[in-house]
């Protein structure tokens, strides 16, 4: 059975990274984008690894420009800006394609693991995102493709996916499935 650890990445230098040296911990991978209405998830995002890190947790943050261009620059400008805006510390690697022909081999893994997890319509952005997307295909919630930006995957430590949410999930239910995992 395959896991992420089957898997490398490029760091944001474009050194490879074997995802084996995330081994025994809890993780969430996350398609980002900088110039994103979900972009503050940064911050949310920072206190959940602050809070877990030393509980053998970490966030993997895949910047991608897939989504409205809402990723622009180079990957040193997004991490700086990352650093600058939000303070974030956990891993960041290189600007990555998460759908497509040129989809990541990771994020293709991930999407074959876990489907589309639906909208929190109470989310002020889900109507918005559900009209755009329903209007590109009206079965786009049939398919397992990444819908947007600051998408989710919970991996446990045998690196095994076992939760997808999407971007307008509340990051308390997140911040729960973590520490059930955690414990």
């Amino acid at each position: 059975m395959r896991t992420i650890y089957d898997y490398t990445v490029k760091d944001r230098k474009g050194k490879d990274v074997s995802l084996r040296e995330y081994a025994n911990e809890v993780v969430l991978i996350v398609n980002t984008a900088t110039k994103c209405g979900f972009t503050p998830q940064y911050e949310e995002l920072e206190k959940l690894y602050e809070k877990f890190r030393s509980a053998d947790f970490t966030i993997l943050d895949f910047p991608c420009n897939q989504f409205g261009h809402q990723a622009p620059g180079t990957d040193e400008s997004i991490h700086e800006f990352c650093k600058l805006n939000f303070g974030t510390e956990f891993p960041q690697f290189k600007k990555v394609k998460v759908n497509g022909p040129d989809a990541d081999p990771l994020f293709k893994f991930l999407q074959e693991q876990k489907g589309f997890a639906g909208w929190d319509m109470e989310h002020p952005i889900a109507p918005i995102l559900d009209d755009m997307l329903s209007k590109a295909d009206p079965d786009y919630k049939e398919k397992s493709d990444i819908k947007w930006n600051f998408t989710k995957f919970l991996i446990d430590k045998k690196g095994m996916v076992v939760a997808r949410f999407e971007p307008t999930e509340k990051i308390e239910n997140i911040e729960k499935q973590i520490e059930a995992l955690l414990h």
